[in-house]
């Protein structure tokens, strides 16, 4: 399993760095539970992991793994045995806002350093340090990303269903349809939250009544010491459609400002997708994307339809093809990917409801379009496997990974498969219309 572990690493780290920092432990994985415990080979190089290594390998562990288990960290100087030291430290491992979000993979550029390292500080469970904690920022700034990496590393201390992470338009589900209208009990359900994470709270301009009920859940939070962090598509000032009591209450704790990725963001992040997908662009290529589109979720895109190109078309993709299919796109703004619109855009695909997919039905059809679903869903959104069986109606840990692990598998030699899981993604990503 520790070679497994090691060929992944390899996607992200030089072999001479993990020579320096992973051949250097012992990796002990559960096959009953998938929990991890790692041993240490002294107490000084376990101060050094923790605070260089340990972030980005709980990152990649929770990829390899697919999350759901936890991971402690044994002392020991004499033995690798497990009663040769003692356990310091034990971590659940679960990212139940999609894995790609943490802190570590959080592109950052010299303006958004105090963004980050504000966030960061949310996460101290034991102290609440700004609250509320408010994220604004233009589309493609990566407000998302800090809202879920902040739940994410929450959720190494304390139960995820303690955490609502969510928009307006969920808010509003939650009163009118699961409460049917019944304002006391929907209350209370926000109430019972330890932590309150809500994005893009601008389409709160949509549903103008809900704006008394986030001032109660509010007063709740603030005045039982929860913590609450909310994300604005622009800066608080320029939201005139508040109500006045909800906005000064927003003013009240720490309004932080992300700008978008600058040109050298850009080009880091194009780099990192390419050594993934195995796309072999030039540097003349990587810059003339990084200048051509600003947004993350269009560029993952248009490095789809360039990989497309290489595996269903033309191995060796000159330039002029490079130019041909930037040519023929065009960049708009996006709204936020959910789970939801992923699973109608696969139903829509295979002419089938949305609820065929998160239901139980087992004609062959269905249970191949939930797979392919559950795949998009787990490949675009980085969604954990125990979050993805929740979505789709309950469905085991294990199911789900068989899922999402067969369709990985098929697609490798099917390419009528390869090219219909391309397609759904650019749909996806690119928010196309069916």
């Amino acid at each position: 399993m520790k070679n497994a572990l090691r060929n992944h690493l390899l996607n992200t780290c030089s072999d001479s760095d993990l020579k320096r920092w992973f051949d250097p432990i012992n990796l002990d994985i559960s096959d009953d539970t998938g929990d991890v415990v790692v041993t240490f080979p002294h107490a000084f190089f376990a101060q050094w992991f923790r605070s260089s290594i340990q972030d980005r390998f709980e990152e990649q562990l929770g990829l390899f793994l697919g999350g759901g288990f936890s991971v402690s960290y044994l002392n020991s100087s004499a033995s690798r045995t497990h009663t040769a030291g003692q356990i310091t430290d034990t971590k659940k491992i679960d990212f139940p806002f999609g894995h790609k979000f943490t802190f570590e993979n959080f592109l950052i550029s010299k303006s958004n350093y105090f963004p980050l390292a504000s966030a960061k500080e949310v996460t101290h469970v034991d102290s609440v340090a700004f609250n509320p904690f408010v994220i604004c920022g233009k589309s493609g700034s990566g407000k998302s990303h800090l809202l879920k990496s902040i739940a994410n590393e929450i959720s190494k201390k304390v139960e995820s269903d303690k955490i609502f992470l969510g928009n307006i338009d969920d808010i509003q589900n939650i009163y009118s349809v699961r409460f049917g209208g019944d304002m006391i009990r929907a209350r209370n359900y926000f109430f019972d939250f330890e932590y309150f994470f809500l994005d893009d709270l601008k389409q709160i301009q949509k549903y103008e009544k809900l704006q008394q009920e986030l001032i109660s859940i509010f007063n709740n939070f603030y005045e039982n010491g929860k913590q609450m962090v909310f994300c604005c598509t622009d800066k608080l000032a320029s939201y005139s459609f508040l109500d006045q009591n909800l906005k000064s209450r927003l003013e009240w704790g720490l309004i932080v400002n992300l700008k978008r990725p600058d040109l050298e963001i850009r080009a880091i992040y194009i780099q990192k997708q390419c050594k993934l997908k195995k796309l072999p662009l030039t540097k003349d290529q990587i810059l003339t994307l990084s200048q051509r589109f600003q947004d993350f979720r269009y560029l993952q895109g248009i490095i789809i339809k360039l990989s497309a190109f290489r595996e269903l078309v033309r191995k060796n993709m000159d330039e002029k093809d490079f130019e041909n299919i930037l040519n023929n796109t065009e960049e708009k703004t996006d709204e936020t990917l959910t789970p939801e619109y992923v699973i109608k855009s696969v139903a829509t695909h295979f002419n089938l409801k949305p609820s065929d997919l998160t239901g139980n039905k087992r004609h062959k059809m269905t249970a191949h379009a939930r797979q392919i679903a559950m795949y998009v869903c787990r490949d675009l959104l980085g969604i954990s496997y125990p979050a993805l069986g929740r979505i789709f109606g309950g469905k085991d840990h294990s199911t789900v990974l068989y899922s999402v692990k067969k369709i990985q598998l098929l697609q490798k030699d099917d390419k009528v498969l390869k090219r219909v899981l391309i397609d759904l993604k650019n749909t996806c990503l690119l928010r196309v219309s069916n």
